[in-house]
């Protein structure tokens, strides 16, 4: 099998603050620095941040990747997933040659594509049609290869009565559909697509995967990054999860996606407490604030098979409030969402556990939850507090149930209808 990418050791490392790259000041900086230190001071700062593990060094430098290596073979349809700021973004920038590596080396064999961001390689002032062309010859295609194209890209791309307007007047949807139509039909060896298919409505995000999908059955290759794991389960077989920089795993798309899924659950987080987790949202006055959250399966109780608990601190005295809960499956898309009665509030520095039973008529799968404390008053309008993936819990099929479960048929077990009389029917 033909190797179409082949990274060896890849790193790019940032200057944190300004850099002022390329001024005077910059080269006057540097030379002081050579005669008052004799650059003992620079050069123990790089050993330094060379030696340090994490991503932010002690000399004021990020390492946005650390050593990345894997490859990827003809054909390959291969997705890259990763918490915000793992370093995706940045190793497809480094693919498509947009910036340099600090260190290691990238093989890319055969005409690239990419689609990382929404107007990338547009000229504003061209119209669209300009752009196809400018894009073509900029991949090494003649006029005559991109004219043979343009019709596909513009049936596409839906811009036919906006072909020769300035791409500056395009709306953000506009800009992304142009842009795949572009590098998927232009021939490329190897399509590079970042997370801008999110800018697009259902139905282009559906024939873009259509068409990845094509492409690949062409035998050309794909990287593919997304949020959405449906997205990347339904295109990939193979994916790859990065963290802090680093790859964390090589394999299976849906071992990657359990990977990912499982180190974004803050059950699983380091943090002391949930009062230690990240926020859902910015902002929050916290006057009421999680400390614990806790999640079980019991031995259905009364018919409400979980019990969860959440231990809340008053910092400032509150009014009653509420909880608003929302599960979300393995593809981190939400399932549904329920809220508790309305509940007293601890005295002011004082805290309080709060036990609840519930029920989740929910089909086999693994799923997890956000919560919220919001002011019972405010209809719910008001947010406290507010945590995602939290208290994550796994459904099993009763050993009772012969008939299985088919993904296809959703991720909620509706009600059994009841057979209220069968009467016969003379025809």
């Amino acid at each position: 099998m033909t190797t179409s990418i082949r990274i060896d050791q890849l790193s790019k490392r940032y200057k944190l603050g300004l850099t002022h790259a390329g001024s005077i000041r910059e080269l006057a900086n540097a030379v002081l620095g050579r005669l008052f230190n004799n650059g003992t001071t620079s050069h123990r700062q790089h050993r330094s941040s060379e030696r340090a593990g994490d991503q932010t060094a002690d000399s004021g430098y990020f390492w946005a990747l650390r050593q990345i290596s894997f490859e990827v073979d003809q054909g390959d349809v291969v997705g890259i997933v990763g918490k915000n700021g793992a370093g995706k973004s940045t190793l497809l920038k480094l693919l498509s040659r947009i910036t340099y590596p600090t260190s290691g080396r990238a093989e890319l064999v055969g005409r690239v594509a990419s689609l990382l961001e929404v107007g990338t390689g547009f000229h504003p002032e061209l119209t669209g049609r300009e752009n196809v062309f400018l894009n073509g010859t900029i991949l090494g295609m003649t006029r005559h290869e991109i004219q043979r194209q343009l019709d596909d890209i513009v049936e596409f791309a839906g811009v036919a009565k906006f072909l020769d307007t300035p791409v500056k007047r395009y709306s953000s949807g506009m800009k992304v559909r142009l842009g795949f139509a572009v590098a998927a039909h232009l021939n490329p060896e190897i399509l590079i697509v970042d997370e801008v298919l999110a800018v697009g409505d259902v139905e282009f995000q559906r024939r873009c995967l259509g068409k990845m999908q094509s492409v690949a059955e062409s035998g050309k290759t794909v990287l593919f990054v997304s949020h959405n794991l449906a997205s990347v389960r339904a295109l990939t077989n193979r994916c790859v999860v990065l963290s802090h920089g680093q790859v964390a795993f090589d394999g299976d798309t849906d071992e990657a996606v359990n990977v990912y899924i499982q180190e974004n659950l803050s059950g699983n987080s380091e943090s002391s407490s949930v009062a230690d987790l990240p926020r859902s949202f910015s902002g929050l006055c916290r006057q009421l604030e999680f400390v614990d959250l806790q999640l079980e399966q019991t031995d259905d109780i009364d018919g409400q098979p979980f019990r969860f608990t959440a231990t809340i601190r008053a910092n400032s005295q509150c009014r009653d409030f509420l909880l608003g809960i929302t599960v979300f499956d393995a593809n981190q898309n939400p399932v549904g969402s329920t809220f508790t009665e309305t509940a007293e509030a601890p005295s002011s520095g004082n805290c309080r556990e709060y036990h609840f039973d519930a029920s989740f008529d929910l089909a086999p799968g693994q799923y997890h939850c956000a919560i919220s404390i919001a002011d019972a008053a405010s209809q719910g309008k008001r947010i406290y507090d507010s945590v995602s993936e939290v208290m994550p819990f796994r459904i099993e099929l009763p050993v009772t149930d012969l008939r299985g479960w088919h993904a296809g048929w959703g991720p909620v077990r509706l009600p059994q209808p009841q057979l209220l009389n069968c009467d016969p029917v003379t025809r």
